[in-house]
């Protein structure tokens, strides 16, 4: 079959790969010059199966109430004069109670399985190098409640087959040092999975593109999408720049397959309304901060997420990468304005607090180096992303990871290359989509 795939974060790469090895032509699009340059671009760089837990909780509306005028809020929700992102919020509180919570988390536990095993299994077969550790990941925390709310979730998790052990505070240091002089003052326990890890999604990705480049994919970078074309309930065309300079309707290039893949993170919701498929699929603006590290024996080597700030920690060779937060507000991804500085700037105060002098967390105007990054997190109101058909002919979607999407990217493209390819459902109950 011809298949064409757009975007090329780590969710269309791994659905491009899956299928080159299935034996298919592929065309891989993205309006970026390489692979991995928007949502996957900077995350946390966990491999987090263990630590999937969706953000619809009972708790949830409560707390991000208490949340809403807090700019370094964890979830931050920003009300705009969005249809989309009220829908969005009410489908949201649905899913706010203890019979959802369990069903979403044993449906992202068993994708979160399943990648993990397509993962390693590329990794085998490819090679690639993006600052892996396999060295599990930790959760710290400041307060007793939430260490005993933990020692909940922990349990959940082990009925699902995932062994996240409840640790005191000395055990929990003796396994990650790093935090040795924070912890003996502010860490009342934590939580470890020895099984995760982490890694830089970007390099993994990029590396990966270059892999479909060699088994014969067509690589088309720097190409808008200006629209899909539909007939008789069936995709004819997919009308892309033609990559001369120009990004207009009029100067575009018709491209057609057996079938089309939409792997555009948050922009696949829009992209599909516009032929009729209405995914509740909605951004979420995520931060990241990374910073060199002026001193390695002192820094982590197991990724660790605090949770009084909901950030992640990973050390990614000579850097140590900071990412947290989530603010839905639209698809702005700026920088510059005052909230965003902010959201930033805790990052690297927190950096300091838990890992003093451990890496240089100066701003530009005192002659540091940081890089500051936000990408959109495309989110679904369970967490759980779309994979499979639409309900028009020849159109699949694999999108919706929210803050999933290396840890399930691996597996999600393998599962969508099965169901092109007409094999089986290859995840046992997981709710593929399915749309009619």
């Amino acid at each position: 079959m011809r298949v064409i795939v757009l975007g090329a974060g780590i969710i269309g790469v791994s659905t491009a790969w899956h299928l080159l090895e299935r034996g298919h032509e592929v065309t891989l699009v993205d309006r970026q010059s390489d692979a991995a340059l928007e949502t996957s671009f900077g995350n946390a760089g966990q491999i987090s199966v263990s630590y999937c837990e969706p953000w619809a909780c009972k708790g949830a509306p409560l707390q991000i109430l208490k949340w809403m005028f807090r700019k370094d809020a964890p979830l931050l929700f920003r009300p705009q004069s969005d249809w989309q992102q009220w829908r969005w919020g009410l489908a949201f509180l649905g899913q706010c109670n203890n019979a959802a919570f369990e069903r979403n988390v044993a449906q992202l536990v068993a994708l979160g399985a399943y990648s993990h095993q397509a993962l390693r299994g590329l990794v085998s077969i490819t090679g690639i190098e993006y600052d892996r550790l396999e060295r599990g990941i930790a959760h710290y925390f400041t307060s007793q409640k939430s260490l005993d709310e933990a020692a909940h979730a922990a349990e959940l998790m082990r009925t699902h087959g995932l062994q996240r052990q409840v640790l005191s505070r000395d055990e929990l240091l003796a396994i990650e040092p790093a935090f040795r002089g924070f912890g003996e003052r502010h860490i009342v326990g934590g939580t470890y999975t020895a099984s995760d890890e982490s890694g830089d999604a970007r390099r993994f990705t990029q590396a990966l593109a270059r892999h479909c480049a060699r088994l014969g994919a067509r690589m088309l970078f720097g190409r808008t999408v200006h629209g899909i074309e539909v007939a008789g309930a069936e995709v004819q065309a997919v009308h892309v720049s033609a990559g001369n300079g120009e990004d207009s309707a009029s100067n575009d290039v018709a491209l057609k397959a057996d079938a089309v893949v939409v792997a555009c993170g948050a922009y696949s919701a829009p992209l599909l309304r516009s032929v009729g498929v209405d995914l509740p699929i909605y951004p979420g603006k995520g931060y990241s901060a990374t910073f060199d590290i002026l001193r390695p024996e002192a820094a982590p080597w197991i990724s660790t997420i605090d949770d009084e700030m909901q950030c992640a920690m990973t050390r990614l060779g000579n850097k140590l990468r900071v990412a947290g937060t989530i603010e839905l507000a639209g698809f702005d991804t700026s920088l510059d304005t005052p909230l965003a500085r902010a959201r930033c700037e805790m990052l690297a105060r927190r950096v300091e607090q838990v890992l003093p002098g451990v890496c240089d967390t100066r701003s530009q105007a005192q002659g540091g180096q940081p890089h500051y990054w936000t990408g959109l997190r495309p989110a679904t109101p369970t967490n759980i992303p779309f994979i499979g058909r639409t309900r028009v002919g020849k159109l699949w979607v694999n999108a919706g990871h929210g803050t999933l999407g290396w840890t399930h990217g691996a597996g999600s493209g393998k599962a969508l290359a099965a169901l092109i390819s007409g094999e089986r459902q290859p995840i046992g109950g997981f709710g593929f989509c399915g749309m009619t």
